[in-house]
């Protein structure tokens, strides 16, 4: 998507504000002995009072509102039984539709006490995702979004997965451009054209480098198994930047 008018811009800011609160709701909602599909629950109640669709309920006919993953599952964890306990990484991925405008946003959240290593993995989460929003601005260099990622993780020691991307967004949950890369790419020539819409997520690590699909077709795994932590913004670019949509409020 596009955005040419400012009616359209508002209409992406209501359904980025939305899956921002319902992840909020969430994350608060967390604690250890709920089940991961009680927290689900409360994010189905979100949407449902601001009038949204879950989007991967109704473009992929996913078996929950939201994907939730906790601790080897990196993306894409089902809601179910499993119970949440102190010391986990749980994964929250919120994307959903209203008025036919979709927005896609998602954070890892620590439970309880963690090691270091897991508190410094996801402030340095959070911190690759704004580096490479930085670089979405009209004009720039697609690829220029990856490579400023790279450069971050690969300074501080970490590995990125290269198999789970950023996508267009907007009016459908993945559109053009389909893939854009969070690691490092010489191949791709594309430019970041004026109010292209599109999600900034990269998947950081202290080791794994892919990411393979487990045996229920849906969750997928880190290869090689380190902990991965994951944080997503929907993001319009302009000619001063981007324009951030799925904040709270």
């Amino acid at each position: 998507m596009t955005i040419t008018r400012q009616d359209e811009l508002d209409g992406l800011k209501e359904i980025g504000r939305i899956v921002a609160n319902t992840l909020q709701a969430m994350a608060r909602a967390m604690e250890p002995g709920m089940t991961t599909r009680e927290l689900d629950e409360i994010g189905r109640a979100c949407l449902d009072r601001a009038g949204a669709v879950s989007a991967p309920q109704a473009v992929y006919d996913f078996p929950g509102t939201t994907c939730i993953s906790v601790n080897e599952e990196i993306a894409h964890g089902i809601p179910g039984p499993r119970r949440i306990a102190a010391g986990d990484l749980v994964n929250i991925d919120v994307s959903a539709s209203k008025n036919d405008f979709f927005a896609d946003t998602g954070a890892s959240f620590r439970v309880g006490p963690v090691s270091p290593r897991i508190d410094r993995l996801c402030r340095d989460g959070r911190r690759a995702m704004e580096v490479g929003i930085a670089r979405v601005c009209s004009n720039r260099p697609l690829a220029g979004i990856g490579n400023a990622i790279g450069r971050f993780a690969e300074a501080r020691g970490y590995t990125l997965v290269r198999n789970l991307a950023s996508h267009g967004v907007g009016r459908s949950l993945h559109e053009y451009p389909e893939e854009i890369a969070t690691w490092p790419t010489r191949s791709d020539r594309r430019r970041i054209d004026r109010g292209l819409v599109l999600t900034v997520e990269p998947f950081l690590s202290t080791g794994a480098q892919q990411a393979i699909e487990g045996r229920d077709g849906w969750t997928l795994y880190g290869d090689p198994v380190a902990p991965v932590v994951q944080y997503e913004h929907t993001v319009v670019a302009t000619d001063r930047g981007a324009i951030v949509v799925t904040l709270p409020g």
